[in-house]
This record gives C-alpha cells, sequence and structure tokens, in this order.
C-alpha cells in the first residue's frame, strides 16, 4: 500500500474520531442543559444516544487495528494508532459520564434548586473546550497546546473544590437539601473525571 494510501485511510479515523469527539461534547452540553432545565426529555435524548459514541469507538478501533495487521506499521505511524486506540477509551467513558449527569438530571426534574446552578455549567463549558482541542492537539501533532490543555485541568479542579465547599455549606444548613447536594456533588465529580480523562489524551 502507498504512503497515500494509508494516509486517506489515517484521515479516515480522524474524522471519525472528531465525530465520536463532537458527539461526546453534546452529550457532556446536553446533560448539563437537562440538569439547569429540569428537562427529562433532553436527558432521555443524551441516555438514548450514547449507543452512537459506543459504536464509534467500535469502527475507529477496528479501523486500528486492520492498519496495524495488513500495513504493519512502525515509528511514528504505529504509535500513532497506539494513541488512537487509547484515545477512543477515554472519550467513550467520557459518553459515560454525560450519562450519568443524564440520569442525575432525570432523578432531579421537579425539585427546586437548592442553590443557583452557576459554577457546575461553568466547569461544564471549560470541560467541552478541553475535549475540542484535545482532539485538535491530537491531530494536528500540537505538543505545546496538548501541553496547555493538559495545565487547564487545574481550572476544573479549582471550580469542584468550590462547587464542593458550596455545596457542603448549604447541605450542613439545610438537611432536606442533603439528598439533592450530593447528587449535584457526583454531577461535578463526573465533569472532574471527564476533565481527567481529557488530561490523558
Amino acid at each position: 500500500m502507498t504512503r497515500h494510501a494509508f494516509e486517506e485511510q489515517l484521515d479516515g479515523l480522524h474524522r471519525k474520531l472528531m465525530s465520536m469527539g463532537t458527539l461526546v461534547e453534546e452529550a457532556i452540553h446536553k446533560s448539563i442543559k437537562s440538569l439547569v432545565e429540569r428537562d427529562v426529555q433532553l436527558a432521555e435524548q443524551v441516555i438514548a444516544s450514547d449507543h452512537l459514541i459506543n459504536e464509534l469507538e467500535h469502527e475507529i478501533e477496528v479501523g486500528c487495528f486492520q492498519m496495524i495487521a495488513l500495513q504493519q506499521p512502525v515509528g511514528g505511524d504505529l504509535r500513532r494508532l497506539g494513541t488512537m486506540l487509547k484515545l477512543v477509551t477515554d472519550l467513550e467513558r467520557m459518553g459515560d459520564h454525560a450519562v450519568s449527569i443524564a440520569k442525575t438530571a432525570r432523578r432531579l426534574v421537579g425539585e427546586p434548586d437548592v442553590k443557583p446552578l452557576i459554577d457546575i455549567p461553568l466547569m461544564a463549558d471549560h470541560v467541552k473546550a478541553m475535549v475540542r482541542d484535545s482532539l485538535n492537539a491530537y491531530i494536528g501533532i500540537d505538543k505545546q497546546a496538548a501541553e496547555e490543555i493538559a495545565a487547564r485541568d487545574d481550572i476544573v479542579d479549582k471550580l469542584f473544590s468550590t462547587i464542593f465547599r458550596d455545596l457542603i455549606d448549604v447541605m450542613t444548613k439545610n438537611g432536606q437539601s442533603i439528598s439533592q447536594g450530593t447528587h449535584l456533588l457526583l454531577v461535578a465529580q463526573y465533569l472532574e473525571r471527564i476533565a481527567d480523562h481529557v488530561t490523558n489524551i
């Protein structure tokens, strides 16, 4: 197989990778929106569409293994395919965390907010941007961008700490807020874990 044909196949995998990343971004966005707006239908959309992320993970894995088996790449080509195999696993887990947020949003439908939801959506915005930028850094082989994106995990960690302190304060002062407060802490933890997966990328 010619170098041109190899690059064409790799480009095809990269397009699928970006599609998978877009679906993950959308899942994060919709899951948080469903939480803020108490929109059960939107939460159900996130849960129902998770199979699309899983299917793309499978297609990319199959494509990578076929290229490795049939073309026996070496050096940088082999490292890129090996990295992509790890990367799609992180993306799939991000999608799972978005589903967990959507399921939490579904549980909280009908409940008034124990506190205004400001920092959680802000945290989600940072995480979504990190997902998109990390994939661009991988495809562009941009080491500097990758290092900067990984450093942005500190912003997410600080937001998580703020959310944790605020919710603990609310639950301490109002025992009736403990159930919802606990669910919101889990949402913040899911977002923090998504950022950790981006850092892996």
